[in-house]
């Protein structure tokens, strides 16, 4: 696993470290007269953050059946490749109207990352494993998010260099970055399982195994068929997840997009400190998703660990909206934090864990991440600067959701452990040709492994994560 886990995690956790610091980096130059510069009205600026997740939230289901029926390591570095592009020419721009069209195209480039690499190792490991490795790899938003506020401050003192002032040159120097990073991706991304060159016959057919026995029946190749879509789109499991993800999503990026304009507002400090003061609330989010996700793992129950997430994230957003104290709404923004980035990884693991089928779980990830990311469009406009400093509505409307987050997943979780009751009692075994039992209304099969291939996750033997 030492073998697959270095040539998979950490150049992945590299570019989604570059993909969140793109999209966010914006909440960083705001501190640097871009409203001013570019002439834009607070409602302007709320709608370029909105635009960016509409684009962003359309494009992710298609992207990844772009991606399974392309290889990784062309499709998720070409997209590298023409955000990285957007994101320079972003710091070109002159205008309102400039700006709201790189953003649109900076969304739709970037759609494909974090739903295409969520999908990608869950084709790698087994599900007592992803968690710890998606932890990993979204901890790089937290990262991110310290390195961004670090950056921003230093890349600031480069204002008139070029004719070009502090917030441009933020955009230039991050997006010629990726471009870099994109370039080299096509000789570091690794494809799937089956047909990965850097493994040997040997150890892709054991990486193949491991993962059937994981009840990844279709660790071994899956041709695209309609079926295995439809599922995906008629299932409760889809619609509910999404709700729960939601829940979790909106507080992600209304957090991760005004943290220095709330630091900046409560505690009263100019550009420079506010996006240096964010450092260290995301090193303590880094510790508290890696944490969560080793012992997510260890010790199961995801379902639980979510609402474990939740809670504390909402403990932070009633002092937020209640504390009219500068530190004490300082220390909240800890607890808010590490609810959030460790739930919503922690939520994307549940997702996988539960979804079986090559195909299905590609599109089932994708629509549960893409609905949830255009709850970013929400959050992009609930922080309105007639409500600085304390921001009564953005912080309600974020504690909002994470109710809705922590009622869906206390019904996803007790529908699910309802759903295995039924098949420990024997109510959705198959008939199984030469072996007595079963009900025909659950399909009819020649074996077992035709029962498993075709029915996936709905499969008799299969027991869902909770």
């Amino acid at each position: 696993m030492r073998k697959i886990d270095s040539r998979t995690i950490p150049w992945l956790s590299f570019l989604y470290l570059l993909a969140f610091l793109d999209r966010t980096s914006i909440g960083n130059a705001k501190l640097y007269s871009m409203e001013a510069d570019l002439h834009l009205t607070d409602t302007q600026y709320l709608l370029c953050l909105t635009v960016f997740f509409i684009a962003y939230s359309i494009f992710e289901v298609p992207s990844n059946v772009i991606l399974k029926r392309l290889r990784p390591s062309i499709w998720l570095s070409a997209l590298m490749l023409l955000w990285g592009i957007m994101m320079t020419v972003q710091g070109l721009v002159h205008s309102y109207g400039g700006l709201m069209a790189m953003r649109w195209m900076l969304g739709t480039f970037e759609a494909g990352l974090f739903p295409g690499v969520t999908y990608y190792l869950s084709c790698w490991y087994k599900r007592s494993e992803f968690g710890i490795r998606m932890a990993i790899f979204f901890s790089a938003a937290t990262v991110s998010g310290a390195f961004g506020g670090l950056l921003a401050a230093g890349i600031s003192k480069m204002n008139g260099v070029g004719g070009k002032p502090a917030w441009a040159w933020i955009f230039i120097l991050e997006g010629l970055a990726t471009v870099v990073a994109g370039a080299m991706s096509f000789w570091l991304i690794v494809d799937f399982p089956d047909d990965a060159k850097f493994l040997t016959e040997t150890e892709r057919t054991v990486v193949i195994r491991r993962l059937q026995g994981d009840d990844q029946f279709s660790a071994a190749g899956e041709r695209l068929k309609w079926k295995y879509i439809k599922a995906s789109l008629t299932e409760w499991k889809t619609y509910l997840s999404i709700i729960v993800y939601s829940g979790s999503d909106m507080p992600l990026y209304a957090f991760a997009l005004f943290l220095p304009s709330i630091i900046s507002q409560i505690l009263g400090y100019k550009a420079t400190p506010a996006n240096l003061l964010t450092v260290p609330v995301y090193i303590v989010a880094c510790i508290s998703t890696c944490t969560v996700g080793f012992f997510a793992d260890r010790y199961g129950n995801r379902g639980l660990f979510n609402l474990g997430c939740l809670c504390v994230a909402g403990a932070g957003y009633i002092i937020l909206i209640s504390s009219r104290n500068a530190t004490l709404s300082y220390v909240a923004v800890y607890l808010a934090a590490c609810g959030i980035y460790a739930g919503i990884r922690e939520y994307s693991a549940w997702v996988s864990n539960n979804v079986e089928g090559s195909y299905k779980r590609s599109v089932s990830l994708a629509m549960v991440i893409s609905s949830g990311n255009i709850q970013g469009a929400v959050s992009s406009n609930v922080y309105r600067a007639n409500q600085t400093p304390w921001y009564p509505m953005g912080h309600g409307l974020v504690l909002m959701y994470i109710v809705f987050g922590l009622v869906s997943t206390l019904c996803l979780r007790y529908m699910l452990k309802a759903e295995n009751a039924r098949r420990d009692r024997g109510e959705r075994n198959e008939v199984i040709e030469g072996h007595e039992g079963g009900l025909e209304i659950n399909g009819r099969f020649a074996s077992v492994d035709d029962a498993k291939r075709e029915k996936g996750d709905q499969w008799s033997g299969y027991r869902y994560t909770l």
